[in-house]
């Protein structure tokens, strides 16, 4: 066979991956191929594929004569929306799409060039975990993996789609990712499957309740995203690099502007309810200001009484984090503090401004919480947000009381403009709780105590509970009217656009974990 002849054999036995009745399985299972998942990521025609031809080295059980040109893994780069974007693929239909050193050396070797060029990484991973076969050498891969993984945080994002199964060691690559996705009902992960747990604590329990989408989603938070299929998860991939910068070198790409930045909207006057203890939805807030009305919420299923996620405004990309009144009256707990450091931290990494929506009656009580160390998990979004240099700017709605008032980006934070609408209550807690403890003695002396007591909660909030005072003290910058919101946000955006503010010098921080 001449050279061309062996190249042509060699590529088309590449395409076909395990065979042409495992490609048919894959299919049966509701999942894409590896190579139909980076058709349907990159732009079309754009993707090159590197290491193709490689193959396993592994002579033991048999493995000598079951080989396969790219081995269990296609790996390139492309484009995506015209911008360069590194990938990997692992192929379920070439052994279970195990990891073996080989596949390894693969990834590693697009993750070092990402990071060289400054460009994403994004891992589609549909595996059986390590190659058995191989034994000591799999698992070095991983770490080799995981090596890259944490050398590359912050400095390009990583993205990881789950799409078939990922267990074992396998699962602590996307844990270090910036942003995980899930495919229902034909995805999952776990560090120890259903059969080991049932050994070991005879708990039992099946895959998809142990570690399928909705599981990580809503339960864990491992998982940010969860969608129906591979094919919205690919789109999803693409709308969210359109937020993202390439590196943590560049800004956020700009889009073309189409919504006016000057538009008020009168239904946000009427949005906040006159009694502060009524809810509402701040995600109609969020639409509201939001370029075209539209909003990408990262981690909607997991601690939902607090928001967060990518909107535009003016055409920038913004981040966005938000209390939820429909939720735990949005109070702060552990998991929704640990959620919104996260994605302040990766926000600040990659040059994103935040905006921050606060209507906070405080942290949520309780021993569950102080047990579960509420201090500690508390201090993390502190921490994230002080430590936080991009543009920064605050909202206050209706409320922000107690010590959640100062670590929801308040201006001691250095946030940079801090905002209240007219009717926002700024003091150490609400009207009605400050009365029970300041008169306490007087009400219970008091011939008509409701009475009483409805007129010194109406003299607290006349005194202490608006935003005048913190503007007196010019911890508020601004009281705007709610119409106004979007072009006072998009204002303060421009004015900030050259901002520079940096950290003491140091290795890094010592944030509590």
């Amino acid at each position: 066979m001449n050279p061309k002849d062996t190249l042509d054999d060699l590529e088309r036995r590449a395409g076909l991956g395990g065979g042409a009745e495992r490609l048919e399985r894959q299919h049966a299972a509701g999942k894409l191929t590896a190579r139909e998942r980076i058709d349907l990521l990159f732009d079309p025609g754009t993707f090159e594929e590197v290491d193709k031809l490689v193959t396993h080295r592994c002579h033991d059980f048999g493995m000598a004569r079951q080989i396969t040109p790219g081995g269990g893994v296609v790996a390139g780069h492309g484009l995506i929306d015209g911008r360069q974007v590194f990938a990997f693929a692992q192929d379920f239909t070439v052994f279970g799409g195990s990891l073996s050193e080989t596949n390894a050396a693969k990834i590693v070797k697009i993750m070092d060039l990402a990071v060289k060029l400054g460009a994403p990484i994004v891992g589609l991973n549909d595996s059986g975990g390590a190659r058995i076969q191989e034994g000591v050498l799999s698992l070095g891969g991983y770490a080799d993996i995981f090596l890259r993984n944490t050398l590359a945080s912050g400095v390009v994002p990583q993205i990881s789609a789950i799409m078939g199964p990922c267990a074992g060691g396998a699962v602590y690559s996307p844990a270090i990712t910036d942003f995980t996705i899930m495919v229902k009902n034909t995805s999952y992960m776990f560090v120890t499957g259903p059969d080991v747990i049932k050994t070991v604590t005879h708990e039992e329990v099946t895959k998809e309740e142990l570690g399928g989408a909705m599981t990580h989603n809503a339960t864990s938070g491992v998982a940010h995203f969860a969608v129906e299929d591979d094919r919205e998860c690919l789109a999803l991939i693409r709308d969210l690099l359109s937020f993202l910068p390439a590196n943590n070198l560049d800004d956020p790409p700009r889009a073309i502007p189409i919504d006016s930045p000057d538009r008020a909207d009168e239904a946000l006057d009427r949005l906040v309810p006159p009694l502060p203890n009524q809810p509402y939805d701040m995600l109609e807030l969020i639409h509201t200001i939001a370029d075209e009305g539209r909003f990408l919420e990262v981690h909607q299923h997991y601690a939902r009484n607090i928001i967060v996620g990518f909107v535009r405004l003016d055409g920038r990309p913004v981040g966005v984090v938000a209390n939820q009144p429909t939720v735990l009256a949005g109070t702060l707990d552990i998991d929704a503090s640990v959620k919104a450091a996260r994605f302040v931290r990766f926000c600040d990494a990659f040059n994103v401004p935040l905006v921050t929506f606060e209507d906070v009656p405080g942290f949520l009580p309780g021993t569950v919480q102080e047990y579960g160390g509420i201090i500690k998990q508390g201090a993390k979004l502190l921490f994230a947000f002080a430590e936080a240099t991009v543009p920064k700017i605050t909202l206050i709605r209706p409320k922000a009381y107690g010590g959640a008032y100062g670590v929801m980006s308040s201006k001691h934070l250095r946030t940079d403009f801090n905002y209240a609408w007219p009717t926002a209550e700024i003091a150490v807690m609400g009207p009605e709780g400050a009365v029970e403890i300041l008169y306490k003695r007087e009400l219970e002396a008091a011939a008509d105590r409701p009475a009483a007591r409805a007129e010194k909660v109406a003299e607290f909030r006349d005194k202490f509970a608006n935003p005048f005072i913190a503007a007196s003290r010019g911890f508020v910058d601004e009281v705007i009217q709610p119409r106004d919101t979007r072009r006072k946000l998009i204002i303060a955006l421009r004015n900030l656009e050259n901002k520079r503010d940096r950290n003491p010098p140091k290795k890094h921080g010592n944030i509590p974990l």
